[in-house]
């Protein structure tokens, strides 16, 4: 099982390479490591579970904060309807997305940050990607407003990019041009 212990934390070298894209198909170990990212996940948006393993939560986890150079990552959201978004994916690619950007409006936080970071992440407000799942099936997903951010934060993990990479320096809280925040 996955726990706190696991995630690498900033400083971290695996944090801020290129991961390396996966062969296809995929080997029963990556598609346990998939598994085992998607019940951290899980775990940790669990109160009892959480506490009981002092798991911080998470809605996205990508095989780099594992220490694992590999284009994986894995998404568990349930969002105010009720419905449940998992993802397990593999070899991610954004391939096309709006012109209109988005961002949250309490910042944006990570599993292998353990420290709060102020300021506002643009990011694309739909993003549409490409990726296969676990069982090497190709798939294509469109997203909008905080499942698009989530995706966004998680393909900059297997590019060596952090949130606050994204941040404005001179002014952090800065909304850039044809932006707009997603509650």
């Amino acid at each position: 099982m996955i726990t706190m212990k696991d995630i690498v934390r900033e400083g971290h070298p695996s944090l801020t390479k290129v991961a390396e894209e996966v062969e296809l198909p995929l080997t029963e170990d990556e598609k346990q490591l998939l598994k085992d990212m998607l019940t951290f996940l899980k775990n940790s948006q669990d109160d009892e579970m959480a506490e009981k393993y002092k798991l911080r939560a998470g809605v996205g986890l990508a095989a780099p904060q594992l220490g694992i150079e590999k284009r994986m990552f894995a998404v568990y959201y349930v969002d105010e309807k009720g419905t449940v978004h998992e993802y397990a994916l593999v070899n991610p690619k954004i391939v096309s997305h709006s012109v209109e950007k988005a961002f949250l409006p309490t910042g944006e936080g990570c599993l292998s940050v353990d420290r709060e970071v102020e300021g506002y992440v643009p990011r694309y407000a739909r993003i549409t990607v490409k990726a296969f799942d676990m069982d090497n099936n190709p798939i294509k997903i469109r997203l909008k407003g905080y499942l698009a951010i989530v995706f966004q934060h998680e393909i900059d993990h297997l590019n060596g990019v952090m949130f606050y990479d994204h941040i404005n320096q001179e002014n952090p809280f800065y909304i850039p041009e044809n932006s707009k925040p997603v509650e």
